[in-house]
């Protein structure tokens, strides 16, 4: 008897060469085998008042994962002056993947005006780890991984918004390869012009899906992405050959052209990142490959702005 492969995609993500990079679609399920096997720790922080710092979707990320918190959020170009002029942050959560680029800077900084540091991060060596205290469990969070095209940021994320929502990963992989994987899909090659339609309680992925048409297709495929409440301000007053893809609540206004993705019941913010990317990815597929035709070129001229190389695929 042959036992069956459990961990299909996340093998895919281990192999991968520059020559076959994978779609996002595929690294959504490779994360979500990875997490089904992997024990996530949960996020617990003390500060009444914490400073949430992140770059692109690591801010993002911070603004899900302390939505119900208290706190205040920047990216690295504002933390400072936030640090400087609002004195009841009584500590920072410094989230990145890499813990590098930005990161030890931010880090530093904080250290500077005495605040307590803790570190989100995937790398159990990142440079801005030499900035934390180490005396605290709440002093660095070192979430697994899996192997990625540089940007992809699935696995990283995904993994850190477990943290704090404790969904299953099994549930989510199942849910998308028997329902979503399941749906008829229209001829993306068609449209050049995409509106995305969230729930309004998922109001903090909107930036993080925003990012990531960026990423994947530049300006050469437009993108809108609200949600359900927002899309009423006339956001549709000009209309264009586009169409629109809701997620979970169904779409019956908007648009001629429409794509409804529903989402399981009970479904927190790693289902509707995941669900949301995977046909974000199915898009990519049907798409000149426009990110693979570029990494390369893209990680060496980033490099030399950061001063640190910067490979197209992160180990």
């Amino acid at each position: 008897m042959v036992k069956k492969n459990l961990s299909p995609n996340y093998d895919i993500m281990q192999s991968f060469s520059l020559k076959n990079i994978p779609d996002l679609d595929t690294c959504v399920l490779g994360a979500l085998e990875l997490f089904s096997k992997e024990k996530l720790q949960s996020i617990i922080v003390p500060y009444e008042k914490p400073l949430v710092v992140g770059s692109g979707n690591a801010e993002a990320t911070g603004r899900i994962i302390f939505e119900n918190r208290d706190a205040i959020f920047a990216s690295e170009s504002n933390f400072e002056e936030k640090l400087k002029n609002i004195k009841s942050i009584d500590g920072v959560v410094l989230i990145s993947a890499s813990g590098a680029k930005h990161a030890p800077i931010i880090a530093k900084i904080s250290k500077n005006y005495k605040k307590h540091v803790t570190l989100i991060t995937n790398e159990k060596t990142a440079p801005a780890e030499k900035f934390l205290d180490k005396k605290h469990p709440y002093d660095e969070y070192v979430f697994p991984k899996q192997r990625e095209p540089y940007t992809y940021n699935t696995s990283t994320y995904i993994g850190m918004i477990l943290g704090k929502t404790n969904e299953s990963p099994r549930k989510i992989l199942n849910y998308i390869q028997n329902n979503t994987n399941k749906i008829k899909l229209p001829n993306f090659k068609k449209y050049d012009k995409y509106y995305i339609i969230v729930p309004t309680k998922f109001s903090g992925i909107v930036r993080m899906l925003q990012v990531k048409f960026i990423e994947l297709f530049g300006r050469v495929v437009a993108r809108d992405v609200e949600t359900l409440e927002y899309v009423k301000h006339a956001t549709t007053l000009v209309p264009s050959k586009e169409l629109f893809i809701s997620f979970g609540e169904k779409n019956k206004t908007y648009g001629k052209n429409r794509l409804n993705i529903p989402l399981p019941k009970g479904a927190d913010y790693a289902t509707m990142m995941a669900v949301s990317y995977f046909i974000i990815g199915k898009i990519q597929k049907a798409k000149k490959p426009y990110f693979k035709e570029n990494i390369v070129r893209y990680t060496q001229d980033i490099s030399k702005i950061f001063k640190s190389e910067i490979k197209p695929i992160v180990e």
